[in-house]
């Protein structure tokens, strides 16, 4: 291997730190393992079809060339994306920040209240925005937001409901997901007509497509009567000087905050949002950040009510939702910090100054606009000039929206100047006034807009870049420490991979621009397609879906779909193991499937006779079996080939859960031991960082006789989007590209490999302390292992929280908890850790242990001991009145080999999540008099 692969950074382990492990595993060499822990029946023969390994600087000249073909025009495109400003103290001190983007979702609050914090203020943002007490903490994007929210308005109806009702003109994008939907969970979407006591909800756009905002009044009204409910999908921008949706009737608002500082990346990654009413609070989709406190009565933060809900109520969840956008929402929180409501109100006027300006010069020249009332886009008819005047302005720079022959939509945003006006003037051959009358219906937004504190403390970016600093100080994110958490595959996100996000070619380009001004793109999607098909053995691949969930759903509608195809309508039958992650039944419920649920063995595997029962039983109505490979449990089961024959031979097909792809590529594909259709988790095996819970991302492969049933936008001759954008979060891609790239086959196949040592090392470690809970057919594990710490309950009363706080002490964030087995622990080392990290790891969770045996040897009181009391704050360990019986030592500095200089402390000691659900608080109240 080269001095300069990439390769060798990337993975962790040396040569000599290999070797060491292999001598502890009692193995000659990697390959040995391998064999031992990978049947010999699903390994791949020969090597995978990707170029050779490029070093850093390689690539990124490569990359760098394909993406310069992208042609950074001005866009006034509009049709939900914008042209803004990244303010710099954001761009650099959270968004290419590693304490920001590399940190996990905020399951252990403890060691996450800065970004937790950071997306309270979100929250906060929105409501105030809407009016409506309650917002989530993000979603995908404003199309699946929509899509969520007709399906609370359903569930809240009791599905005795069954009809959502569209005015005024969506964007196309929104209404090809929003069917997408409405065709698999049962409901159906009407365009106008009469509210009646079928109606689950009318939607409102605000504005609508081509900018205009209708008057709604009778509307509200007449659902209102019906008892429908109404939800808006409002643009936030508009909503800092315009009256809150919730003052006018709305009970739901959804939209997109990508205009608040997230570029448009030629379709995302961007914040979605969602509000509702209180009385929807448990219907609403996603994660919640709630205010609680800790045991010493400190203010704190936690996710709230329904966080991980899947995994409780499997397939009848309110979602299928897992990741969210956390990273993009924290952006967006972060720019109206930063501007403060002010300068978002000072942007929003002068984006409407030109545009009204704009339009008053049409008008007087005889242009007929659509509608009277709008805030920076314009809808004008042309006299059959729309190409003509579009076709010149490209020539000048700008895009233009086409609606047809004779109609031209121009959206002005943050980016627009007066040189821009006087350009689009000319085109039309008008003259623009100086000022122009306010286009805005209603009433203005009243003064007490954004109040709270929070939003007026970023006025100079010395202060901006301390808040900044103080909330990542908070966090505990894989720049400090490992994160070895199960299922999740938190490796390393390596700088050069991040680099090209960045890039003007990459943030600044529009998901509608033409083909020839996107053709860097294409190509580099066309690329990574096809390198992920290499690597899974599929025959396409679609990179639309947002997240692994939206890539579950997606996958699942290809099958329902094939099905439909064959005539076999009546294929509704998904088989799910019972260890499955909690999104594959939503997911399944989502998709119009009915589960049902197959045993798992004593040892994890499934149990293929109940796999062959339950096939027959259900053989004419059998539509697929979603499984995890390697299993949930960390083991590679011997018998998938036969799992997969079993479905087929009964008319269905094999979803492939891509959870744990970390122990596959380049030594097996789903395909070829009989996947049908598998979902890439790029935001774990392919180096996309997880971003503080988002955003994710989650293309699929399918077989071929799965290829037309693709997703796409009616725009693309297939209808079935899953996502707003033709190829979802596509900014993001470019890490993935990066990291296959750079790895090339070999480099690869290495890290799986050496993902599966480190995860057998830290096994053959911790055994003594911790019974290993599964492992294969020779004793080994997967790439993670479940370790069982119900003995330390037992025995001692030591619960798997406990030992997850207590790991905060030694500077760790805890492994998966509870999941798939309740009172475990999943670890995942990933390929990436050096062997020295995890041999601290595995250091702490044995000094745990022994710690444990103190508490049962009455050393120290049961419920006065430093795992009950874990995490120990820095306050709470200078406290005076220290009086616990063990040491401040022992409490904050367990490991006795431990940097005190890199001690890392929580800011908050162990939160009350029952108090925080008790008494809901998700957004900072507004101060009257501020």
């Amino acid at each position: 291997m080269s001095e300069f692969a990439f390769s060798r950074r990337h993975i962790g382990a040396q040569a000599d730190d290999r070797r060491a492990m292999l001598e502890t595993l009692n193995v000659t060499s990697l390959e040995a393992l391998i064999a031992e822990a990978v049947p010999q029946s699903i390994r791949l023969q020969g090597a995978l079809d990707l170029p050779p390994a490029a070093t850093e600087q390689e690539a990124l000249n490569e990359l760098k060339t394909t993406m310069a073909r992208n042609r950074l025009h001005k866009s006034f495109i509009g049709q939900g994306y914008h042209g803004t400003f990244v303010p710099p103290v954001i761009q650099r001190n959270l968004f290419e920040n590693p304490a920001w983007y590399t940190a996990y979702t905020p399951y252990q609050a403890e060691i996450s209240q800065g970004r937790l914090e950071m997306l309270f203020h979100f929250q906060t943002l929105v409501t105030e925005l809407t009016g409506l007490p309650v917002a989530a903490a993000s979603l995908l994007d404003e199309a699946t937001a929509l899509a969520e929210a007709n399906a609370v308005a359903v569930r809240f109806a009791r599905e005795k409901r069954k009809q959502i009702i569209i005015y005024g003109a969506l964007h196309p994008q929104t209404l090809d997901v929003v069917h997408t939907r409405a065709a698999t969970q049962g409901f159906d979407i009407a365009a106008e007509g009469e509210t009646s006591g079928r109606t689950a909800a009318i939607v409102l756009p605000w504005p609508d497509t081509h900018g205009v905002f209708h008057d709604w009044a009778d509307k509200i009204r007449a659902a209102k009567a019906q008892g429908a409910l109404v939800i808006a999908v409002a643009d936030p921008l508009a909503l800092t000087i315009m009256d809150a949706p919730a003052n006018w009737g709305a009970d739901i608002v959804v939209g997109s905050l990508q205009r608040f500082g997230v570029p448009m990346g030629f379709g995302g990654p961007h914040a979605g949002y969602l509000a509702v009413s209180a009385v929807f609070t448990r219907l609403i989709p996603g994660r919640i950040v709630g205010q609680s406190i800790d045991t010493k009565g400190r203010t704190g933060y936690r996710l709230a009510l329904q966080t991980r809900e899947q995994h409780i109520r499997r397939d009848k969840a309110t979602s299928n939702i897992c990741t969210a956008q956390a990273l993009l929402a924290n952006m967006a929180a972060a720019y109206a910090i930063w501007h403060g409501p002010e300068g978002l109100q000072a942007i929003a006027r002068r984006i409407h100054h030109l545009v009204r300006r704009f339009a008053g010069g049409l008008t007087a020249a005889g242009f007929r606009l659509a509608g009277k009332h709008f805030l920076d886009c314009i809808t004008v008819t042309t006299q059959g000039r729309a190409e003509e005047i579009a076709a010149a302005a490209y020539m000048d720079g700008r895009l233009l929206r086409v609606l047809d022959d004779n109609r031209l939509s121009i959206n002005f945003d943050e980016l627009s100047t007066e040189r821009d006006l006087a350009a689009l003037a000319a085109l039309f051959d008008i003259s623009v006034p100086e000022k122009a009358d306010n286009a805005l219906p209603g009433k203005a937004r009243d003064k007490n807009f954004l109040t709270q504190p929070a939003f007026h403390i970023g006025r100079s970016e010395t202060d901006m870049m301390r808040f900044l600093r103080r909330l990542s100080d908070k966090d505990l994110a894989l720049d400090r420490a490992m994160i070895p958490l199960g299922s999740c595959t938190m490796k390393l996100n390596a700088a050069a991979e991040m680099i090209p996000v960045s890039w003007a070619e990459t943030a600044n380009i529009h998901p509608f621009a033409p083909e020839s001004d996107t053709s860097g793109y294409r190509q580099m999607t066309a690329q990574l397609a096809q390198w992920l098909a290499s690597i899974t053995g599929f025959a396409a691949v679609s990179l639309q879906p947002n997240s692994g969930a939206q890539g579950e759903y997606a996958g699942l509608v290809a099958i329902r779909r094939y099905h439909e195809a064959q005539g076999e309508l009546n294929r509704n039958i998904c088989l799910i193991p019972a260890s499955a992650h909690g999104t594959n039944p939503a997911s399944a419920a989502m998709a119009g499937m009915d589960v049902v649920v197959i045993r798992c063995l004593e040892d994890g595997d499934v149990d293929i006779e109940d796999l062959k029962k339950q096939a027959a039983a259900h053989s004419d109505r059998l539509a697929a079996l979603m499984i995890t490979y390697p299993s949930t449990h960390g083991v590679y089961e011997e018998g998938i080939r036969e799992i997969c024959a079993i479905v087929h031979e009964h008319g269905g097909q094999v979803y492939f859960d891509g959870a744990n792809l970390n122990a596959l590529v380049g030594l097996a594909r789903p395909a070829d031991v009989g996947a049908d259709v598998c979902h890439m988790n790029l935001h774990k095996t392919f180096a996309i960082p997880h971003g503080g819970g988002g955003p994710g991302v989650g293309p699929i492969g399918v077989a071929g006789h799965l290829k037309p049933f693709l997703p796409g936008h009616e725009t693309s001759g297939s209808g079935y989007a899953v996502s707003a954008a033709p190829f979802g979060s596509a900014s993001v891609l470019p890490i993935t590209w990066m990291y296959i790239r750079m790895m090339g086959a070999d480099g690869l196949k290495q890290a799986t490999q050496t993902a599966i040592l480190n995860a057998n090392y830290i096994a053959a470690q911790l055994s003594a302390a911790y019974p290993v809970l599964y492992k294969g057919k020779k004793g080994r594990v997967a790439h993670e292992c479940i370790i069982d710490t119900r003995v330390m309950k037992d025995r001692f009363g030591i619960t798997v929280d406990d030992i997850a706080k207590r790991l905060i002490d030694y500077g760790f964030h805890a492994p998966t908890m509870s999941f798939p087995v309740a009172g475990t622990l999943m670890i995942e080392p990933t390929e990436s850790e050096p062997k020295a990290e995890i041999d601290r790891l595995c250091g702490a969770l044995l000094a745990i242990a022994k710690e444990a045996e103190q508490v049962g040897a009455d050393v120290w009181p049961r419920h006065d001991n430093p795992l009950v009391n874990a995490p120990h704050t820095l306050a709470d360990t200078l406290d005076d009145n220290w009086n616990r019986p063990y040491s401040r030592q022992i409490a904050a500095f367990p490991a006795a080999d431990a940097d005190p200089a890199a001690k890392y402390w929580p800011p908050v000691s162990r939160i009350d999540n029952v108090a925080g659900d008790r008494n809901l608080i998700c957004s900072c109240p507004p101060l009257s008099n501020y």
